[in-house]
């Protein structure tokens, strides 16, 4: 699959990854208390030679607030170049990322993410000085008054001495302890929150070996490579278990973990939650994740993948995307963090031709689907008018360059019913 590449040539070169994190730290000095600061924020890296995407996630501390600006400076010479879910400019080395006009509302505690590519030259230090709305994201000391001195304590009389008790006579030896009971045999693994009872509620705790069994079978559709498709004891979302995808770079390098639930029975609306994981940003190459056979196309798959840096949906069918790959459509797309859990849901009409896409509860426009055309969104794909039909559900990795990725997932849900993260 060809698209447009919206990012600079040296990116292909070299892709390196820093992921890196700041939170407000406290600050507890003997003589001051601290003001609770405005905001936490979250700053995390993906660096390559010369230029850097960066997720921000930020969760507000302070009061509700209907629109809001998160400002902060670039002392080494990085220079902002575009953003998504975000309006973002910059003024000699002062940020400012403001609101876009669906995500202005921020409730106390309330997160939202935005992303934005830049350029750096000689470093690429993190930000520390975040402000939100004019508010500093980290602790300041306030004066505190001295405490007063406690008075010293009045003597107290020496106590007159006490005469020593009779020693008493040492009891007769307890009687042996009982023997334990048998142990009782380990409870089966509770299914993860907010899905029992969904036509897939997994978060891999059944698997017992290293090979994905049971409910989930290893498949490698259209062609094999090098990817692994493996159960991991040392990292999970929740609970001691996740489905970790090794995938391998080179064109039709196919591995995946397939649910064996039948989804014919999903309807209206297909409903899926999923934490996912990985290491490496997405590529300008085309790569997919995510795959559902469509009935409604004979079989061929509906792919939820990336292109061009960012998420996007692909219709094996016609090649058809979702959003446009051009630069305003991909500017509508957001990347997919790395080196944290992100709760990524979709939800699928079966009756037209719609859909929704969220990442950590936050919709990504250019992946939304309606019946009416959008302009460089999702015109292309609606010159197919049937509404797919998923049957299956494959977690893993396709590669059409020479992309390679790990991926993790975990407490996956598939329902006829509206999933949380």
């Amino acid at each position: 699959m060809t698209g447009f590449d919206a990012r600079p040539r040296a990116r292909r070169a070299l892709t390196v990854l820093t992921a890196l994190a700041l939170s407000a730290i406290p600050l507890y000095p003997g003589t001051a208390t601290a003001a609770a600061p405005a905001c936490r924020v979250e700053y995390t890296v993906n660096q390559w030679s010369g230029a850097f995407t960066a997720t921000v996630r930020l969760t507000n501390l302070g009061p509700a607030t209907s629109t809001w600006a998160l400002r902060w400076t670039y002392p080494s010479g990085q220079r902002v170049t575009n953003g998504w879910n975000t309006v973002i400019t910059q003024s000699g080395t002062a940020v400012t990322a403001a609101n876009a006009a669906w995500n202005g509302s921020l409730a106390t505690g309330a997160t939202t993410e935005f992303d934005f590519q830049a350029t750096w030259t000689s470093a690429n230090p993190i930000p520390t000085d975040f402000t939100l709305n004019n508010a500093s994201c980290t602790d300041s000391p306030s004066p505190s008054p001295s405490p007063s001195p406690s008075p010293s304590p009045s003597p107290s009389p020496s106590p007159s001495p006490t005469p020593s008790p009779s020693p008493r006579p040492s009891p007769s030896p307890s009687p042996s302890p009982s023997p334990s009971p048998s142990p009782s045999p380990s409870p089966s693994p509770s299914p993860p929150p907010g899905c029992a009872g969904a036509v897939v509620c997994s978060g891999f705790e059944d698997q017992t070996g290293s090979t994905p069994s049971g409910n989930w079978t290893v498949v490698t559709p259209n062609c094999a490579g090098t990817g692994t498709a493996t159960i991991d004891t040392t990292m999970a979302h929740s609970g001691s278990r996740s489905l970790r995808i090794a995938g391998g770079g080179n064109y039709c390098n196919h591995i995946f973990a397939a649910t064996t639930a039948s989804l014919s029975t999903v309807a209206p609306v297909v409903y899926a939650r999923l934490w996912i994981r990985h290491t490496t940003a997405l590529p300008a190459n085309h790569v997919t994740m995510i795959t559902m056979a469509d009935s409604t196309a004979g079989g061929r798959d509906l792919r939820l993948g990336g292109q061009n840096a960012a998420l996007q949906w692909n219709r094996e069918l016609d090649d058809a995307t979702l959003p446009e790959q051009s630069p305003n459509g991909v500017a509508q797309s957001r990347p997919l963090p790395t080196a944290r859990w992100v709760c990524l849901r979709f939800q699928i009409d079966t009756t037209r031709q719609a859909m929704s896409t969220y990442l950590d509860n936050t919709e990504v426009p250019g992946l939304h689907l309606d019946t009416t055309p959008t302009t460089d969104i999702d015109a292309q794909w609606l010159r197919r008018t049937t509404a797919p039909r998923p049957t299956t559900l494959r977690l893993g990795w396709e590669s059409y360059g020479s992309d390679s990725d790990t991926l993790w997932y975990d407490d996956v849900a598939l329902s006829s019913s509206p999933l949380s993260c």
